[in-house]
């Protein structure tokens, strides 16, 4: 995608070779910084600090870290160290557990002479495999977009308006994004799209980061607080709901960031179509219930307490916003069960939110 005018990955080899820059999310929408990674503890810091975040970003961050690690010490002590060193920087998203596991399963058959090699490989092809799921994920979206567009136009709109939650836009993955596709190529096939962003305390990342896209790729749209998408809904602002997902089960359920889950249950309650945009990657085989399945992670109280924001000279401050010692809880994410989301959409197309569906669209993998 663009940043002002120019094409940008989320996460790429340097031309040294080994070495790996992301774009420094922690730093948006202020200051648009690079980092550069050259340690495993590095890539473990920017997946835990969220420099980098989003389930399949944070897979990708995960196999060049595992790739650093190898390039300094290729031994198999250094493979396991580096393993459990990732899998530990965040626990709820799945596409991390999977590439680290995937990637260590291979290269701990390999001699030490080829693992180096071997592991730059497969984060390589991950990341392109992952753009290429999210363009098609985007060109199944835009599909839904078009129709609901043509059935909006009858009715003298003049505009289809979407909300979404949190950012799963091209910043969380490689490229393309997942919820954000379908958007992004709904507006380049010329559909009149406003998208409402709920900016998603306590980090913002939907008013820090999603909104810094849709403005790069000038697209209208309108921060609004997370509790007003209900309120939208009622009024008829909102035609579809389109969120991402950290982990989803093979019944459907769909874990995403906190409060996600009330603007599911809004759309219902206002028949407002409520889809999920799910890569493969990103889906758990192995569990179907994800209120009691899923790991949700409880993030540093400070995220809560203490709020980041640039003052009429341009430097930016962390201030504190509560005036006393409260206790302060910060769950990460929550999970919408599978009967309040319309349709999940794929790389593989468009399916209910169930068992049977993902198996009609992945049957390979109800086959034990």
């Amino acid at each position: 995608m663009q940043v002002n005018g120019e094409q940008y990955r989320t996460i790429w080899l340097n031309e040294d070779g080994w070495s790996i820059s992301v774009i420094d999310q922690a730093q948006l929408p202020h200051h648009f910084k690079l980092a550069r990674l050259t340690t495993l503890a590095g890539a473990v810091k920017a997946i835990g600090d969220m420099t980098v975040r989003g389930a399949p970003l944070i897979g990708a961050t995960a196999a060049y870290g595992i790739c650093l690690a190898i390039h300094a010490d290729a031994s198999l002590d250094c493979l396991i160290h580096a393993a459990t060193e990732l899998k530990a920087a965040r626990p709820t998203a799945v596409n991390l557990q999977r590439v680290v596991d995937d990637l260590a399963g291979l290269l701990k058959v390999l001699p030490e002479s080829e693992r180096c090699s071997a592991a730059y490989s497969y984060a390589a092809e991950l990341c392109d495999e992952d753009i290429d799921n999210c363009y098609h994920i985007g060109t199944h979206g835009a599909a839904i977009i078009k129709d609901l567009w043509e059935n909006t136009k009858i009715q003298g709109q003049r505009r289809l308006n979407i909300l979404t939650h949190c950012n799963a836009g091209w910043l969380a993955t490689v490229d393309w994004g997942t919820a954000l596709a379908p958007v992004y190529l709904a507006h380049n096939n010329g559909i009149p799209i406003h998208v409402w962003v709920d900016e998603t305390r306590p980090r913002n990342q939907g008013a820090h980061l999603t909104a810094w896209e849709l403005a790069q790729q000038g697209i209208p749209h309108t921060v609004i607080v997370d509790n007003a998408g209900g309120h939208l809904m009622q009024h008829g602002e909102v035609d579809l709901c389109i969120v991402g997902t950290d982990r989803t089960t093979r019944s459907g359920d769909v874990c995403n960031k906190i409060g996600t889950y009330l603007k599911a249950l809004a759309a219902h309650d206002n028949d407002v179509p409520f889809y999920a945009a799910v890569p493969e990657s990103s889906i758990d085989w192995q569990i179907s219930d994800g209120v009691s399945q899923i790991p949700i992670e409880q993030r540093d109280a400070r995220e809560v307490s203490h709020i980041l924001g640039q003052n009429e000279q341009g430097d930016v401050h962390e201030v504190s916003i509560l005036g006393s010692d409260s206790a302060i809880s910060n769950y990460g994410f929550d999970v919408t069960p599978s009967r309040l989301v319309t349709g999940l959409i794929t790389e593989r197309g468009l399916c209910e939110a169930s068992a049977y569906g993902l198996q009609s669209l992945f049957p390979e993998r109800f086959n034990d």
